[in-house]
């Protein structure tokens, strides 16, 4: 019993001489060294910083606002391609962080976008604006001047690494008017199945009022989303493909006048509506049109059936909005 005591209380002195020498060890690298983050960029360290959320967070709203140095307000976004990557170690102390060197490393190769708006006419880029309010005007203003070029101006929302030269809204619609000639054509020759409807790429990614109620035009699954890039394209997609058998029955998404029904290039056999007030919706790769130019439909008249017509790999249909000429996400509004 004496021997199994002494042998407890030998192991219990043991443990408490480890207890202790941790303790020691951990108040001695306490004291020596801190925790820190060593932070690096393409593989070499530029610095260390005590808050890696707190330094990441600087970075992010300097890619998503600018700094106080950024003067231009159209600024949209600053890219920087490569970002820092961080690792928890023990720094002696003494050695100082440098967050606002490392600040300025990142960011010294980010690259300014600026956004703005075109106004075009025909796809030609005539005026800009700074933003989307100034060059709705300009098209209100135009319409209620009733220009003849009307249809054929659309607004570019625009992301460049410069800015134009902004115009204020009189020059603007005064560069963009066109007077109406004394003998005008027949509005049924403007709409022509071989008439001319925009399918510029202009895009935006907003959402704005349609002033008009959709409905979908089939049933199917979406295969194809807005802005998807392909190889089967020459760039970002303007609209929607929802996939459905062949001769599904597509019908009109709103009420309005057909202004377009034919062959449309790329978009193979393709039926366009007018729902007024600059909303256009197109439905593309048509196997058969059934609606005609000048006919008026009301929501969920049958205007075409689904095919493969054009620039197409299988059944579907194309789904494009446009408001004066600029394309808009249809999943903002359908599906």
């Amino acid at each position: 019993m004496k021997k199994i005591f002494i042998q407890i209380r030998t192991l219990v002195k043991f443990a408490l001489l480890i207890t202790i020498s941790i303790f020691l060890i951990l108040g001695v690298v306490a004291i020596v060294y801190k925790p820190i983050y060593s932070v690096s960029l393409n593989g070499e360290i530029i610095g260390y910083c005590k808050d890696k959320n707190e330094l990441q967070t600087r970075i992010n709203n300097y890619m998503e606002h600018g700094d106080e140095s950024t003067e231009n307000s159209n600024l949209a976004f600053i890219s920087i391609d490569k970002l820092p990557s961080y690792k928890m170690c023990l720094l002696k102390r003494g050695i100082n962080t440098n967050d606002d060197e490392i600040f300025k490393t990142v960011v010294k190769n980010g690259v300014s976008y600026y956004k703005y708006y075109a106004i075009s006419d025909d796809d030609d880029e005539k005026v800009y604006v700074s933003d989307f309010e100034t060059a709705e005007k300009v098209i209100k203003e135009l319409k209620n001047k009733e220009s003849y070029n009307i249809k054929d101006i659309s607004i570019i929302e625009k992301y460049e690494t410069k800015t134009k030269k902004f115009v204020d809204i009189d020059t603007a619609v005064s560069k963009l008017y066109e007077k109406k000639p004394v003998v005008r054509v027949a509005s049924t020759q403007n709409y022509s199945s071989g008439g001319r409807v925009s399918t510029a790429r202009n895009m935006s990614r907003s959402k704005v009022n349609l002033g008009v109620s959709l409905s979908k035009p089939i049933s199917g699954t979406v295969s194809s989303r807005f802005g998807a890039m392909s190889r089967v394209r020459s760039g970002a997609h303007t609209g929607l493909d929802i996939a459905a058998p062949y001769g599904t029955k597509i019908k009109a998404a709103a009420p309005g006048k057909v202004v377009f029904a034919g062959y449309k290039g790329a978009y193979g056999k393709m039926i366009a509506i007018d729902h007024g007030n600059g909303v256009m919706t197109y439905y593309g790769h048509c196997s058969s049109l059934i609606a005609s130019v000048g006919q008026k439909v009301s929501q969920g008249t049958v205007i075409a059936a689904v095919g493969s017509t054009g620039n197409s790999t299988g059944n579907h249909l194309h789904l494009e909005i446009r408001v004066n000429g600029v394309a808009y996400n249809p999943q903002n509004y359908l599906y």
